[in-house]
């Protein structure tokens, strides 16, 4: 039996930070569209499903003929975690894929590339999973600080030296951040996350590999600013597409 991929649009209807915005519009269509045709684009996912305790969300999906599965209450609270959500998704779906690839309802923008980069990586190297990081830039752990709140006196956040010493951004060394773009696993290290007793990352397995994007690349949508910055990416982008 060969390997089979499958990504699961992850979306639940409740966000302290935004309400429903995976369903928020974004250039004109509801955020959850753009992620869902992105996984349809993908040369390397042989099928979609999405998970969600969304009404609209669910009417989406079915619009757009992909399979749809009911969040459960329990995996859609605050407190739930993404991997059980994504565990359940896939056995209440009943797939059978050997590949899995993790992807909020909530990132309308990533590279048109992403996805097939994570399991390309993947299946070439063997690895657990495969997941999307962007660098920090400015906001490296050389130039964070801690500050006393008593007296407001600054001390370096590691070591003895503020600022790591580094004086230009350009000289600050390489530092990454997980971008929301996409995490794609195996379904073995997958199940193993899934369990009561995992730890909060025992689903990216002990073989974990990076892909990287630049910054702008990926929004992951979780205030307003976001939403509005989306927006115009997102036009901006159709915009380019038009005059080419």
């Amino acid at each position: 039996m060969g390997e089979r991929t499958v990504a699961v649009v992850l979306g639940r209807a409740g966000s302290k930070g935004l309400p429903r915005k995976i369903v928020a519009p974004v250039a004109g269509r509801p955020c959850i569209c753009w992620t869902i045709e992105a996984a349809l684009d993908a040369r390397l996912v042989d099928d979609v499903l999405v998970s969600t305790d969304d009404d609209n969300a669910t009417q989406i999906a079915h619009a757009m003929g992909v399979r749809c599965v009911e969040r459960r209450a329990e995996d859609a609270t605050d407190g739930a975690t993404v991997v059980r959500a994504l565990w359940h998704a896939l056995v209440d779906a009943g797939d059978p894929a050997t590949r899995v690839v993790m992807l909020y309802a909530n990132v309308p923008v990533r590279p048109t590339d992403l996805i097939d980069r994570a399991v390309n990586l993947l299946g070439r190297t063997g690895a657990d999973s495969v997941q999307s990081y962007v660098d920090v830039g400015k906001y490296s752990p050389a130039w964070q600080a801690r500050i006393e709140p008593a007296s407001g006196r600054v001390a370096a956040w590691s070591g003895d030296v503020l600022f790591g010493g580094v004086h230009r951004r350009q000289d600050l060394p390489p530092s990454y951040v997980p971008d929301g773009g996409v995490i794609a696993m195996t379904r073995l290290v997958l199940e193993h996350g899934a369990r009561d007793d995992a730890g909060p990352h025992d689903f990216l397995g002990a073989d974990h590999r990076g892909i990287t994007t630049e910054p702008g690349e990926v929004v992951d949508i979780d205030s307003r600013v976001d939403l509005l910055v989306a927006d115009a990416i997102t036009r901006e982008r159709i915009a380019r597409a038009g005059a080419a």
